[in-house]
């Protein structure tokens, strides 16, 4: 693992933890020599795992749409930053550029990113890990609801153990050391036609 991809709320979250949470990825990541690859803003909790990561001497990769780099919101002082026309073409080239994906606390944006790199895990488009970083139980609700979601038989079991979950960043890496792909689910059932 080279670079790892964090999503994250561009907002910092009433909770202190999640900033703490943040640095202390952005940090960990420049000492293990990885290079963090974010969604390139100056703000939130974005940008704090970004100045983070960069102020231990590690590389930082942003990648922002045009749209939020004109808003002033993109980071002028990373090691690389790419501007690019949507968000489609954000979260490819994030893809693109990583070896691993964690999500720290954040919102809807935080959310959709984590579905779609797990979503494309699943139908075989990538085999690299996927992880939530779960920030003084920030995500405990949501892990309550996918178990819920594949006793109900709308996700397979070795899809849903595909997500990793810890609640420390070093955890959460230890597990993408050990991950291995499950096998690709792309055939369409009877029930899904």
């Amino acid at each position: 693992m080279k670079s790892v991809c964090v999503y994250c709320g561009s907002n910092p979250g009433q909770n202190p933890a999640f900033v703490d949470a943040a640095r202390h990825v952005g940090r960990l990541l420049a000492e293990r020599d990885m290079t963090l690859v974010y969604g390139g803003g100056r703000v939130g909790l974005m940008g704090e795992v970004a100045d983070a990561a960069l102020a231990a001497g590690g590389k930082v990769i942003g990648v922002i749409p045009q749209f939020m780099a004109v808003k002033e919101v993109a980071h002028m002082g990373l090691s690389d930053l790419h501007v690019v026309q949507s968000m489609h073409a954000r979260k490819a080239m994030m893809e693109k550029l990583s070896d691993a994906f964690i999500a720290l606390p954040g919102g809807i944006g935080t959310m959709e990113e984590l579905f779609e790199i797990w979503t494309w895990a699943q139908l075989g488009q990538h085999e690299k890990p996927v992880g939530l970083l779960d920030v003084d139980g920030y995500y405990a609700h949501l892990v309550a609801f996918l178990k819920e979601m594949t006793e109900q038989g709308f996700l397979q079991r070795s899809h849903h153990n595909a997500l990793q979950v810890a609640d420390t960043a070093e955890g959460l890496l230890s597990a993408f050391e050990r991950y291995e792909a499950p096998e690709a689910d792309v055939r369409l059932k009877t029930q899904q036609t």
